[in-house]
């Protein structure tokens, strides 16, 4: 635990830790079960739904399925990562592997490289050489990635073509692990796409283009302003007041600050955590708050909430 919490604030986050739910993990469990079958149940009763009422729930449960994923990295809701590991590699959201999103995801973690390019993972902010090097059509592409209807139709595009351009070199380097981990995640996402040709009224394009891609750019919507570039890496993550739509999609990702600061914390204690010492933490971000995803519309719809170019780095 952080050497910022004093000896009170030490003892609440104990306390949750104690209670019947953290130690069971019922409501991650709980979460699994829901997922897994609701998936499966609007695959197999899509006949009787129609594509487009089945789409608009596949969507939802997908984002949903991300960021359990998450919780399954950061060691919920058993101790052994394997076995969490088995739990989350399901292919629902197609893109990304249960792996390769948890190492890197975890090296994000190291929150005093927090947006620094070629450090965090995460990182969506580019260097001076790499900004200079650009040419103006990247350069107008990052700008419009940094407002918010931007980074809903581009971020999920951006992302995957970094991805392909990132995983292409390992896999050109014959790295063995990158090459085992490829592989089984397009044999586990193969079968799921032959189990929605064969059990669904879903073509496969369509799972591909308009369930699963609509529901990572829905999570972009998360990640769109988590950090900002700060020279006290405390204050570069922030606390988003979200609304409970929001909160339950993301988990309670929306108090970030409180998730960077408490990873092994479950998402449902995420929000007590926060509401016990909401006035620290928010004196802890340095003022970084908002109001919910949808000031952060209102303000930069439009408009780039700052620049693509990393300001220190």
């Amino acid at each position: 635990m952080s050497h910022y919490f004093d000896t009170a604030h030490r003892e609440e986050i104990e306390t949750l830790r104690q209670r019947l739910t953290a130690r069971t993990e019922w409501p991650t469990w709980l979460l699994l079960i829901g997922v897994y079958g609701g998936w499966f149940s609007l695959v197999l009763v899509s006949d009787r739904l129609g594509v487009w009422l089945c789409t608009l729930l596949l969507i939802p449960l997908v984002v949903l399925w991300l960021s359990v994923q998450h919780e399954l990295l950061h060691g919920h809701p058993t101790r052994w990562p394997l076995l969490n590991k088995i739990l989350g590699y399901a292919p629902f959201a197609v893109w990304y592997p249960y792996t390769l999103y948890r190492d890197s995801h975890l090296l994000h973690h190291r929150d005093e490289d927090l947006t620094i390019p070629g450090r965090d993972p995460e990182s969506r902010y580019l260097t001076a050489e790499r900004w200079q090097g650009s040419s103006l059509f990247e350069q107008s592409l990052h700008w419009l990635n940094k407002t918010v209807l931007g980074r809903f139709l581009l971020g999920a595009p951006l992302a995957l073509l970094a991805l392909a351009r990132e995983e292409l070199q390992r896999l050109k380097k014959a790295e063995q692990q990158a090459w085992f981990m490829w592989l089984t995640h397009g044999a586990l996402t193969l079968l799921m796409l032959i189990f929605i040709a064969r059990y669904s009224v879903l073509p496969v394009w369509h799972y591909l283009l308009l369930i699963s891609m609509p529901a990572l750019s829905i999570a972009m919507i998360r990640s769109y302003y988590e950090h900002r570039p700060h020279v006290q890496p405390e204050q570069r993550t922030v606390i988003n007041e979200a609304a409970w739509p929001w909160r339950w999609l993301f988990l309670n990702l929306n108090l970030h600050l409180v998730h960077h600061d408490l990873p092994g914390l479950p998402w449902y204690d995420l929000p007590r955590a926060y509401r016990a010492r909401r006035e620290q933490w928010q004196a802890r971000s340095g003022g970084f708050v908002v109001q919910g995803y949808g000031q952060l519309w209102r303000q930069h719809g439009v408009r780039a909430i700052d620049s693509p170019r990393h300001p220190f780095h």
